[in-house]
């Protein structure tokens, strides 16, 4: 049953906020093999005051960097995302990273110009994944020489966006031609164009709204709650027994679910069983091939991922709004960047209304903003898998900055 599931995933289903399967990859990769690299900030303070000694984190780059240092531009990840954006490892690498369509040689991201930087979010939900370096609640305090588990801090989207902005400093870059990111990573360029109007020239957020809602809010809560009724998730304290693998797959499959479309999952399929043989109506064992599927996906993810990690980046996402100050909406006034918005109608995560509303506010005051929508049936997942649709225009507001 459990390789039937994981087959279907392969061919039918994950990921944007999961991960995206090879079966959707590109076909052509970004040529040259890409490093993982790592930095590392002796002391990062959060914006709740408190201190994480040693926050180190992954880093991949493409292209060269310019002698002005001013054609970089930064990607941003999703949920369970990572900075994995594009290339491969190595030759014989399955698949390349998840922009791979729009990053590379003569692509609408052209790394014959640009000098593209992606970072691994601290917390990541693939902190036990080979290519993930990550700073979080699965890793040691130094203070204690035991993971952190619950007592790490409490982060932010604006964390997030500090630890990038570290190491652009390192690196000696003091502007962005562009920050772009997909869902969790739009918040992220929504906050950079907030915090550091001066650094920012042109802000791309792609299937994300200015604010978490109270709907998101809510979401977020549902997708947490099967880890925190794992009896093994132990209020957070795991690492030195069984982990709540259970829980987290199962907060893995409804993230999966809520990502899709209806029109994905009818129409890939509909009632079908997961076996032929076994009715459904026969037994509780006897499975949909749609459960089979999102069971496979659940349990194939959590085997990289860290429960206690989920919980912290759905805390960040509930307590997103740009620019993160006194007023829900003035970070969405102090971007001064010109915006290019893609987004899908069918997005059930960040639906249409929410994105053209912060589209709305962003516009009012005279900044410059242009609206994409693509066409699909993945719903959230389709500012991942059909991005490419939106290539002319990301080429476009690259050399116009959307003037």
């Amino acid at each position: 049953m459990r390789m039937l599931a994981r087959a279907a995933l392969m061919a039918a289903s994950t990921a944007a906020i999961l991960a995206v399967a090879p079966a959707f990859a590109p076909a052509s990769a970004y040529d040259p093999l890409v490093e993982k690299q790592s930095f590392t900030i002796p002391a990062f303070t959060t914006q709740s005051g408190e201190t994480v000694k040693e926050m180190t984190l992954g880093w991949e780059a493409y292209g060269a960097l310019n002698e002005a240092k001013d054609n970089v531009i930064l990607i941003t990840h999703y949920f369970s995302g990572n900075s994995h954006a594009a290339g491969r490892y190595s030759a014989d690498d399955a698949a390349p990273g998840y922009w791979d369509s729009i990053i590379g040689s003569g692509k609408p991201i052209d790394t014959d110009r640009f000098y593209v930087i992606a970072v691994d979010t601290p917390v990541n939900l693939g902190a036990h994944s080979p290519t993930v370096i990550t700073t979080g609640p699965a890793t040691e305090n130094p203070d204690t020489g035991k993971p952190w588990g619950m007592d790490f801090p409490i982060l932010t989207i604006r964390d997030f966006v500090e630890t990038q902005k570290a190491l652009l400093d390192q690196l000696g870059i003091e502007t962005l031609h562009a920050v772009m990111g997909a869902s969790m990573g739009s918040l992220q360029a929504y906050e950079w164009g907030a915090s550091y109007p001066d650094r920012v020239e042109r802000v791309i957020p792609v299937i994300g709204s200015g604010w978490a809602d109270a709907d998101l809010i809510a979401w977020l809560n549902i997708w947490g709650a099967p880890i925190r009724l794992d009896p093994n998730w132990n209020g957070g304290d795991y690492y030195d027994g069984t982990p709540p693998t259970r829980g987290l797959a199962e907060a893995l499959k409804i993230v999966t679910l809520h990502a899709q479309h209806p029109e994905w999952s009818n129409g890939v399929f509909g009632r079908a069983w997961a076996d032929e043989a076994k009715d459904p109506a026969d037994s509780f064992q006897n499975l949909f091939r749609i459960e089979a599927v999102l069971d496979g996906a659940g349990l194939a993810r959590a085997e990289t991922s860290d429960a206690n990690h989920f919980l912290y980046l759905a805390k960040a996402n509930q307590l997103f709004y740009a620019g993160h100050g006194d007023s829900l909406y003035q970070g969405l006034f102090d971007i001064d960047a010109p915006v290019l918005l893609i987004h899908t109608n069918e997005d059930l995560i960040f639906p249409g209304d929410a994105v053209r509303e912060t589209a709305a506010l962003i516009k009012s005051d005279g900044t410059p903003v242009q609206i994409v929508e693509l066409q699909g049936t993945r719903g959230h997942l389709d500012g991942v898998l059909s991005i490419a649709q939106a290539g002319d225009a990301i080429r476009a507001f690259l050399e116009e900055g959307g003037e």
